[in-house]
């Protein structure tokens, strides 16, 4: 299997969204490798991942958070835009991700053996973790989707607080893409926004409904589909100024950065871009589940001359 990207940037899936096409490798993507300038976003909040594949790293007296480790190769990308902002990688001492897949989570065996930090993943996901891959529900049996496996630190379960410094994020499941698939919010207060006015940062973990997917009777995965609805209840409920997620084409990035580069200090300020988004992602996966149902109700036609279950 192999990776396409999607999105606004790939519309020949019209998913908007990174996906699997059933193909025999794992193939990467350009963008995902190719660096993108390290900046603040607002606070202490700062963008450290590439193009394509977000990373974020959360500053705090008491030390470090990162989010995603991504790709395999992605630790020196990481580091290096880490330390172009004047931190020091070995400050990381909590590791998060979005989900087990090796585009966001391939990297933290090598960032946790060289920074010693603690990786907290959530519960539904740590099993494929800890196996690197080989034990996930779908590409389990594809080599080329396996990873270093990692140890986990601390099992996170839905709505769980991750507190360092002064700093709290909440860990929401919103499952589907993974079983442990995660969004991440927490509160920034930004100059310019008004006196205290807290700003609601959302990191969505993925939406993603994978062209390989099965969402109805999937043995592997029983309750896809009812998590992924689950997901979307989730995140129209909450409440969100900033708009970030694990790629960097669900926020558009290289947009945002180039406002924010001419002067706007709000430009990833975008609520009405994240309910779009998710509105969009639901909508996607109604249309690919009533696409699965309405096959399943269709009588398969045998051509003449041919065998059936060939």
């Amino acid at each position: 299997m192999r990776f396409v990207r999607s999105l606004l940037i790939a519309a020949l899936l019209c998913l908007c969204v990174p996906a699997f096409a059933d193909a025999p490798a794992f193939s990467i993507d350009p963008s995902w490798t190719r660096p993108f300038p390290p900046f603040r976003i607002a606070g202490n909040l700062y963008y450290v991942g590439s193009e394509e594949l977000a990373a974020f790293l959360i500053a705090t007296p008491q030390g470090n958070i990162l989010i995603n480790s991504n790709l395999i190769t992605s630790p020196a990308q990481i580091k290096h835009s880490v330390e172009a902002l004047g931190f020091h990688f070995s400050d990381i001492k909590i590791l998060l991700i979005s989900h087990a897949h090796p585009d966001h989570s391939a990297g933290s065996a090598a960032i946790l053996q060289q920074t010693h930090a603690k990786y907290f993943v959530m519960d539904a996901d740590v099993r494929a973790i800890e196996s690197g891959g080989r034990t996930d529900f779908r590409f389990a049996g594809d080599k080329s989707m396996w990873y270093p496996p990692a140890h986990v630190d601390r099992i996170l379960h839905d709505g769980e607080k991750i507190t360092l410094g002064g700093t709290t994020l909440v860990a929401h499941l919103t499952a589907g893409h993974t079983p442990g698939t995660v969004t991440y919010t927490f509160d920034e207060t930004e100059a310019g926004s008004g006196p205290g006015k807290p700003l609601h940062v959302v990191i969505v973990g993925s939406p993603s409904i994978l062209e390989s997917y099965k969402l109805i009777g999937n043995p592997t995965y029983p309750h896809i589909a009812d998590d992924f609805r689950h997901q979307f209840a989730v995140l129209k409920s909450l409440p969100c100024d900033i708009f970030l997620g694990a790629h960097a084409s669900y926020f558009d990035l290289t947009e945002k950065y180039a406002r924010l580069k001419r002067g706007d200090k709000n430009a990833f300020i975008d609520p009405a871009g994240y309910t779009r988004f998710v509105a969009d992602r639901e909508q996607a996966f109604e249309t690919a589940y009533r696409k699965q149902y309405a096959a399943r109700k269709t009588p398969m036609k045998t051509q003449p001359g041919a065998h059936p279950g060939l």
